[in-house]
């Protein structure tokens, strides 16, 4: 067989002027370096053979529908991050090529093969639906674990695919690892086939090319990905195409059309704890959200119950101090890599080649990681080749300045992370590709951010910031709950001395959350109206000279609860708090009296709140502490 070595010219990073056309009996070998073809590939027939090997990825320039052609493949590695037991979410960068098709074509599994040398592959075969671990060597997946999820809400719309070729191109797939190892080792390319969780797979097929839909619905999940075999860049999926220096997406200064309207704006990666068992009720995962604004947000890690439905988060890392505000590199999305989207209307998710980079797995781009990955380095990216002509050395690495905070329910039973973020050109509303829709409303607990206009829960939130501002937050919970709360990190660039509270709206109380956790207690259900978090402490929220004419005070000898109303105001109300925020004691209608008394006999010790509320709609705050010692 013939074959032609990466030494023509326009492998070199410089575009051929038509089609990249490989002959029968004859490959290409490309090692390091990317292929660039402004027009179709053609892979003649079976024995026309495109080589990827130790990173490299193909490029091509064409815009609209895909025109590669021919029955001979493209060849790309990829490793999965896991072994049997857990899924990575997957997306074909090619389709099992079909004769005279001149579209992309569907995939199935029995087009990954296990490599036995640079150029040579075992295809798998794939296992009975009833088994369920797959065998790293010889390469035998497990067909019981792929599966699709198209415009769906609930956990039983997944849909079985098993080892049928019915995966259309830029729909997503799960598919669960391979149990054993497999030392066999390729020419220029990392490690072994398999080490014990990383299987290497090798994708052959037609390159899919060009645009590439896959329809979404209003509020609904689609399992989407890069469909491509070199990376992209998701930020032009989720937002607009890149904006000019120091502009940061989705703000008012990123100008132009966003490229999938119906979708909104978030990229979603399921992320797992490593739990040996097929059992549903064992699963431990959750998504990490990323928007192009905001960057990368780590999974509230779950448990599921039989049914599909969410159960206690499991706080895999060991609770907030282990939570140090570092991000993951989503940006540059590679080879195979599958994610969810949420549609906002009818319509589709659409990839396009202009989306394509020659991006390598490492600091700002990884599949299916568990590592953490700072921005480090120059403040700006290096040159980047790309379809787009997108200028990568303008484009800051980092997000907008944001803090990172972190609710613990019921003392390590529940883990939840949010972000709020502030930039110039954000609104108090909904930003897309900045503001992230919590990935389920369903949860048993949830702690999120309130968008003016919007009754949805987010978990990322972006706003022009302002020191006197007030950014509500809620929570929701389906039984009693306590949430205790803290600033768990700064990112990009927000000032690390600035202070942080919850504002208790009900007791008009302050909590530093910056420097330590607040506990919140909640009575079953929604609170969407009780609390914001503030940057300045405004202790008196009130009228002071309307509060100067009252005098409250704790009389402790006696056990009453005395206000002195020397002005005879009219009061509409007093209400007695603890310092969780619970109601003690409510009198409504209280007139004019110059005064009053309540009994506190049988309250335990400590500091509570009396709330006054005058006829003038008027709030008077005092503090009074209860003692029982006379």
């Amino acid at each position: 067989m013939k074959y032609n070595y990466l030494l023509l010219l326009f492998f070199l990073g410089i575009a051929t002027q038509a089609q990249l056309y490989v002959s029968p009996n004859t490959y290409v070998y490309v090692n390091d370096q990317y292929v660039y073809a402004t027009g179709n590939v053609e892979l003649k027939d079976p024995t026309s053979n495109l080589f990827l090997r130790n990173s490299s990825q193909l490029l091509q320039g064409t815009s609209g529908a895909g025109n590669n052609r021919g029955n001979g493949a493209l060849s790309v590695f990829q490793d999965g991050t896991v072994n049997n037991y857990q899924y990575n979410y997957w997306c074909s960068p090619v389709g099992i090529p079909v004769a005279a098709s001149t579209v992309n074509d569907s995939f199935g599994i029995v087009n990954l093969g296990r490599p036995t040398t640079v150029t040579a592959t075992t295809f798998t075969a794939p296992l009975a639906m009833a088994a369920v671990d797959g065998i790293s060597s010889p390469l035998q997946i497990a067909s019981r674990w792929i599966y699709k999820f198209l415009s769906s809400t609930t956990y039983s719309q997944w849909f079985s695919v098993g080892a049928n070729p019915t995966i259309a191109a830029g729909e997503g797939f799960t598919m669960k690892g391979t149990s054993g190892t497999d030392g066999t080792t390729i020419t220029n390319e990392t490690g072994t086939n398999n080490s014990g969780s990383n299987q290497r797979y090798d994708f052959r097929g037609k390159p899919n090319d060009g645009n590439i839909s896959v329809s979404v619905a209003n509020g609904n999940f689609t399992l989407v990905g890069n469909p491509y075999p070199s990376a992209i860049d998701i930020n032009m999926v989720l937002g607009k195409d890149a904006p000019g220096p120091d502009t940061l997406w989705g703000t008012a200064d990123d100008i132009g059309a966003i490229n999938n309207p119906s979708i909104n704006g978030t990229a979603y990666f399921w992320e797992q704890s490593v739990v040996n068992s097929h059992l549903i009720a064992a699963y431990q995962g959750g998504y990490g959200k990323y928007t192009p604004g905001g960057g990368y947000l780590r999974s509230d890690i779950w448990s599921y119950n039989a049914d599909g439905t969410q159960n206690l988060d499991l706080n895999p890392d060991g609770g907030a101090s282990n939570q140090d505000g570092t991000t993951f590199a989503r940006r540059f999305s590679p080879v195979g890599q599958g994610f969810m989207v949420m549609g906002t209307a009818a319509g589709s998710v659409t990839m396009q080649n202009k989306f394509r980079t020659f991006v390598k797995e490492g600091g700002t781009s990884q599949f299916a990681k568990s590592s953490s990955n700072t921005v480090q380095g120059n403040e700006f990216y290096p040159e980047i080749p790309n379809v787009a002509g997108t200028d990568y050395t303008i484009q800051k690495k980092g997000y907008a300045p944001q803090l990172r905070i972190n609710a613990i329910v019921n003392t390590n039973q529940g883990f939840i992370r949010t972000a709020l973020g502030f930039a110039d050109g954000y609104t108090n509303g909904f930003d897309s590709a900045a503001d992230a829709r919590a990935s389920s409303d369903t949860a048993p607990f949830s702690f999120y951010h309130i968008l003016e206009g919007s009754d949805k829960e987010y978990a990322m939130s972006f706003s022009p910031f302002d020191i006197n501002k007030k950014c509500p937050v809620g929570f929701r919970n389906n039984i009693p709950a306590t949430f205790k709360i803290k600033v768990i990190g700064t990112l990009y660039g927000f000032d690390d001395n600035q202070m942080v509270y919850l504002h208790d709206k009900t007791t008009d109380l302050y909590h530093d959350i910056k420097n330590a956790e607040y506990e919140v207690s909640l009575p079953a259900g929604v609170n969407n109206n009780g609390y914001e978090i503030t940057f300045v402490e405004n202790a008196l929220s009130t009228n002071d000279n309307v509060a100067s004419n009252f005098d409250v005070f704790q009389n402790n000898g006696s056990g009453f609860l005395t206000i002195k109303n020397p002005e005879a105001i009219d009061l509409k109300s007093c209400t007695l708090y603890d310092v969780s925020g619970k109601t003690i004691l409510s009198k409504a209608n209280l007139g004019s009296n110059v005064s009053y008394e309540y009994s506190t006999v049988g309250l335990s010790e400590g500091v509570y709140i009396v709330k006054l509320i005058t006829g003038a709609n008027q709030e008077i705050t005092k503090k009074v502490s209860i003692s029982t010692k006379k």
